[in-house]
C-alpha cells in the first residue's frame, strides 16, 4: 500500500496520540508478533509498536518486513516506534485525506 505525503502526514498527526499496543524485544520478529498484529488490525487500522532496547534488530528493518508480512504501509519509523496503517475494509474509520 502506497500514501502520499498528504496522507502519511495526517496518519503521523493521528498516531501522535495513539500509545503503543505492543512491544517487541530480544527475540525480535517471530511469527507470533506478526500473527499480534494481524490480530491487532482486525480492532484498529493504525498502530504503534515499540521496540526495546534490548533487540538489537535493525528497526527500519524490521518495519519494513513487518509491514510486508501483514500487507501494512509503513508510515513512520522515529526512535524505537513504528506506526503502521491498515485500512479496515469492514469497519473502516480513518478517512485519508485524498
Amino acid at each position: 500500500m502506497n500514501l502520499s505525503s498528504k496522507q502519511r502526514a495526517y496518519l503521523k498527526s493521528l498516531a501522535a496520540n495513539e500509545s503503543p499496543i505492543m512491544q517487541i524485544g530480544k527475540s525480535n520478529l517471530t511469527p507470533e508478533i506478526t500473527d499480534a498484529v494481524l490480530e491487532a488490525f482486525n480492532n484498529r487500522e493504525i498502530i504503534k509498536i515499540n521496540v526495546l532496547k534490548s533487540s538489537d534488530a535493525d528497526i527500519m528493518e524490521m518495519a519494513n518486513s513487518i509491514a510486508d508480512r501483514t500487507r501494512s504501509a509503513l508510515v513512520q519509523v522515529i526512535g524505537r516506534k513504528i506506526v503502521l496503517y491498515k485500512e479496515n475494509k469492514d469497519n473502516k474509520v480513518i478517512e485519508l485525506p485524498r
